[in-house]
């Protein structure tokens, strides 16, 4: 077994664990504890490693910009899709969908992959783009998520100046949001990691491996699937990806790549799961509703899709992207790309087609045959 395949089965047993563990973390209390752990100190230890270790090569930084415009791509296509899908427009389910599926986890699902079959030089690649797609879950998906939560409580007319206070005012009181703001001013006066004291970047680094472990044991303590379910969000996956081969299959078109390698690694990187993040601001925002009294089913978010996406999004990712890897170079023509998008995209599309087909009533006129020979008669 390659150590690529190694790793992910190493995740997805943790989710198993964390399955297991359901019985005995059973108190709401559990999960809130587990969830504060995660939100408040192992995510933003992660995020401020994972910002002071950037180096930017302005020579390569259309791969971030490339990333963004993936980003924004989903999103817009998101919006014109889900509600064709049958999901209801400004619902707290078609929110979720719209923050989780431009979201992209590469650390999880990609790059234990691109180690193994392309090597640093992919993997290093891999890294400098998932700045484009940090900059999109950290900043832009927290700003989309907070108006939409003012938009849907409806507080009433206010400035601009006061939403903008507001807005900051809730990001100051979020530890990610710190961080961020910490990190980025250490960048600015060129320190890393390294320059802090020993013992602070050695708690910063514990703190931050424990992140994934506990990741997937919440999600797999939270998870409640339903086989309907599961197939409605396997769906949505599907066509995820299958737009994601077609948008690879442009840019492979368009630009003269250096190598299978490279574009191999534009294949791949779209087709990682769900980010974590997301449903992490998606769960700041449940607290403010919770400290505004406001009932779950009245919430922005449905926080119990968006653990489930988490769940279904990662062995299918990785199921998606072992196939590209394990198919040579037949996922580094255009073409096929164009062929193996369009029929995963058409799979979702197909049964909602078939479905309207069969509930649309059309009304066929009686036609009297006797009233159709008389004037057939006359006419003669």
């Amino acid at each position: 077994m390659s150590l690529a395949l190694q790793k992910t089965c190493s995740l997805l047993l943790l989710i198993l664990i964390g399955i297991l563990l359901k019985k005995r973390l059973i108190k709401d209390e559990h999960k809130k504890g587990l969830k504060t752990i995660i939100l408040d100190l192992a995510l933003p230890a992660m995020i401020f490693v994972a910002l002071l270790k950037i180096e930017v090569d302005t020579e390569l930084m259309f791969l971030p910009l490339l990333i963004l415009i993936w980003n924004g791509i989903m999103f817009l296509t998101s919006k014109v899709m889900l509600p064709l899908l049958g999901f209801r427009k400004d619902s707290s389910e078609t929110r979720t969908w719209l923050l989780m599926i431009p979201s992209l986890a590469p650390g999880l699902s990609c790059f234990p992959f691109l180690m193994e079959y392309l090597g640093d030089g992919a993997l290093a690649w891999g890294a400098l783009a998932d700045i484009g797609n940090k900059i999109y879950v950290l900043i832009f998906s927290y700003l989309l998520a907070m108006s939409w939560y003012y938009k849907h409580l409806k507080m009433g007319p206010r400035s601009n100046g006061q939403k903008v206070k507001e807005l900051f005012l809730s990001m100051l009181k979020e530890p990610i949001n710190l961080v961020i703001i910490a990190a980025l001013v250490l960048l600015s006066l060129g320190l890393s990691l390294q320059n802090l004291p020993g013992f602070i970047g050695e708690s910063v680094l514990m703190l931050k491996d424990i992140m994934t472990p506990l990741v997937l044991l919440f999600i797999g303590v939270s998870v409640i699937l339903k086989w309907d379910q599961i197939q409605t969000i396997a769906s949505v996956l599907i066509l995820r990806a299958g737009f994601s081969l077609v948008l690879s299959a442009g840019f492979v078109s368009l630009f003269e790549l250096p190598s299978d390698a490279a574009i191999l690694l534009a294949v791949v990187f779209p087709l990682s799961a769900c980010s974590f993040w997301p449903f992490a601001h998606m769960s700041a925002i449940r607290q403010l509703e919770r400290d505004k009294g406001i009932d779950t089913e009245k919430g922005t978010f449905d926080l119990n899709l968006g653990i489930n996406i988490l769940a279904v999004s990662l062995p299918l990712s990785t199921a998606l992207i072992l196939g590209v890897f394990s198919s040579g170079t037949y996922f580094t023509v255009p073409s096929h790309l164009f062929m193996v998008g369009g029929v995963m995209i058409s799979l979702p599309i197909i049964p909602k087609i078939i479905s309207w087909f069969r509930n649309l009533e059309i009304d066929i006129p009686f036609i009297d045959e006797k009233k159709l020979k008389d004037s057939s008669a006359e006419s003669r």
